[in-house]
């Protein structure tokens, strides 16, 4: 029998066309989880602020000499203190941020490219950008939809519509804002002076008040999780936060402690990062924390972009 033959005799069969229909699906959701989840994607930006002047004062600036200790920055521009705390059988460690200018609080992209599934370790990105202090940021390749904006460049304009989150919006003299995405264009807020926008949530504190509830979680992460915030106390005046979670050493925070921790600090506003193993604070070269994903290996989980202090 030759080949043509064998193909129509097995057609013939009851059972083919489910088999190879069977096959064909299976191939075809295999290839959309890893478009979703590995394969990277490339995309381009659509909008880019049209003064350039917000960064030219950092750009221009060589960093003055420092002071630096094993927990502490210090030049004219920039101050930053490290303290590690102890809450709710947590590691929770706090980066107080204080700077001359909006300008050195900036945002960093994987391998400074968009896209979709583009990554890496936030210290490799902290490392390539020459920060001082750097955390993770809101992980914007994990999504299709949502905002981003970084640096004063509109990458994606499409409104996520899969959450209730607000975001948050840090404008160019260093004020942080709570907007929807469903009330207000990308463009509108880059015109409006936004010059980074994080796309996670939920909002932790407002007016210095805690504004989630005790049970409130993202999605169907357990209650107890390695987290990072952002929080600002004042004027050029910052908090930058990170907790250990998940290991018999630290049992994690909720999102209700988490904001407990950042109103104690003083934020009149304090955001929710991503969380889990993306959660890393570096600091001087080193990585302070201990990020994990499943608690049994300490180790880095690449990541889309990071928040960071530096010139």
């Amino acid at each position: 029998m030759n080949s043509i033959s064998k193909v129509t005799e097995f057609f013939k069969k009851p059972f083919a066309y489910a088999a190879v229909f069977g096959t064909l699906l299976t191939s075809a959701n295999g290839y959309v989880l890893l478009k979703t989840y590995m394969i990277p994607t490339v995309q381009g930006y659509v909008e880019e602020a049209q003064d350039d002047s917000y960064y030219e004062e950092v750009a221009s600036a060589a960093p003055e000499e420092a002071q630096t200790t094993a927990s502490s920055y210090s030049d004219g521009n920039i101050q930053i203190s490290i303290s590690t705390v102890r809450y709710y059988d947590t590691d929770v460690y706090i980066a107080d941020v204080k700077v001359s200018s909006a300008a050195y609080l900036k945002t960093a992209l994987a391998s400074d490219t968009f896209g979709r599934n583009v990554t890496q370790k936030t210290s490799a990105i902290a490392s390539s950008h020459n920060a001082i202090l750097a955390i993770n940021g809101d992980y914007y390749g994990a999504n299709s939809q949502g905002y981003v904006i970084k640096n004063g460049v509109i990458y994606r304009d499409t409104a996520r519509r899969s959450t209730n989150y607000d975001d948050l919006v840090i404008y160019r003299d260093g004020s942080f804002g709570i907007i929807n995405e469903s009330e207000v264009t990308a463009q509108q807020l880059l015109d409006s002076g936004v010059v980074n926008l994080f796309a996670f949530g939920p909002t932790l504190v407002s007016d210095g008040k805690v504004v989630i509830s005790q049970n409130e979680e993202v999605g169907r992460a357990m209650a107890n999780n390695p987290r990072t915030a952002i929080g600002m106390i004042d004027d050029l005046h910052y908090v930058l936060v990170v907790s250990d979670g998940r290991t018999s050493a630290s049992q994690g925070l909720s999102l209700y402690e988490l904001a407990q921790v950042l109103q104690q600090y003083g934020c009149k506003t304090a955001y929710n990062l991503d969380g889990g193993g993306s959660s890393t604070m570096y600091f001087n070269g080193e990585v302070v924390n201990n990020p994990t994903t499943n608690g049994n290996r300490i180790s880095e989980r690449s990541v889309s972009d990071i928040v960071y202090i530096g010139y």
